[in-house]
């Protein structure tokens, strides 16, 4: 099978609103092209339509309008959904069973053999960080925890596209860099993956590509590099055993100082250096400067309402 790992065209969903009054458009014309083995990143604010498009590339959807194409074959197929792993944002798993169980019953709807889930299921609980914990029931399982062994699931198939809905809800710090070394481990593998997530830090570390999704339209995509570019927008220079007297220094914003320690902000490279000139001229002694590139933080901001786009 060739082409994308997923092709979208003029997708478009709508619900029933509140006490059958009106309809709500969920995406208004969605188009999407996600290149196979990469990591992409599908981003968008609460309701813009993010887990209504994972659901319709699964099939728990049917779409009004558009056509969806899976690892080149359409949505919905049998065969297709073989080679296809998901995690949704909240998976609800029968809370007494224990972790291995709860593999081990997936991976019989996979049609997995006894044999070959004694080998997978210990090996997948200690890919998630789950290792010693496949014998506690569900119910005793937090919210993290559960988080990993819904991820465990998705790969049981050896799926060649990872579908991740929010896969960093309800980690802590270094459950979320672990899930990120998985993801990213994935890649290496040859997989694609394609989740959403409105933690964008996570995000601008792994993504190859991403989308925006505001309003269930699709405002911005492409590579990371593409889309943030790499010039500069300003650099922050911290200052230590500054003299009281630093009116001198035109050019640079002061944003914040304390005692002798100051942080000096310049947009210009000339004002830059004039700058280090000057404070090293002055007696003071240069901490840092820091570079400041365009992030996907900012890139986001830019498409909400009040934004600068």
């Amino acid at each position: 099978m060739g082409g994308p790992a997923i092709e979208i065209q003029g997708l478009e969903k709508t619900f029933t609103g509140h006490l059958s009054i009106g309809r709500i458009h969920a995406l208004r014309g969605v188009d999407l092209s996600v290149p196979r083995g990469v990591i992409y990143g599908f981003l968008g604010p609460n309701g813009a339509g993010k887990t209504t498009t994972l659901k319709v590339l699964t099939g728990l959807l049917r779409p009004d309008r558009g056509t969806v194409r899976l690892l080149g074959a359409p949505a919905g197929k049998r065969d297709t959904r073989a080679h296809i792993g998901f995690l949704p944002e909240t998976p609800y798993f029968y809370d007494y069973l224990t972790g291995a169980e709860l593999l081990r019953f997936f991976g019989r709807l996979h049609g997995l053999g006894a044999r070959t889930l004694d080998e997978k299921v210990p090996a997948l609980l200690k890919l998630v960080g789950l290792e010693g914990r496949g014998n506690l029931p569900l119910r005793k399982y937090s919210k993290g925890m559960l988080q990993r062994a819904g991820l465990a699931q998705a790969l049981l198939n050896d799926p060649e596209l990872v579908i991740l809905d929010e896969p960093m809800t309800g980690l802590d710090p270094i459950g979320r860099r672990e899930i990120r070394d998985l993801i990213l481990s994935l890649r290496t593998q040859g997989k694609t993956v394609f989740f959403s997530s409105h933690i964008l830090a996570d995000a601008e570390m792994i993504c190859d590509e991403v989308a925006i999704l505001v309003g269930g339209k699709v405002v911005q995509q492409g590579s990371l590099e593409k889309l943030l570019g790499s010039d500069v927008r300003f650099w922050d220079v911290a200052l230590a055993g500054c003299p009281e007297e630093t009116r001198g220094w035109d050019g640079a914003e002061l944003i914040t100082k304390s005692g002798d320690q100051m942080l000096l902000r310049v947009e210009l490279e000339g004002e830059l250096q004039s700058l280090l000139d000057r404070a090293r001229g002055a007696g003071a002694r240069v901490v840092s400067v820091a570079p400041h590139k365009a992030s996907l933080e900012d890139l986001f901001l830019s498409h909400m309402p009040g934004g600068d786009a």
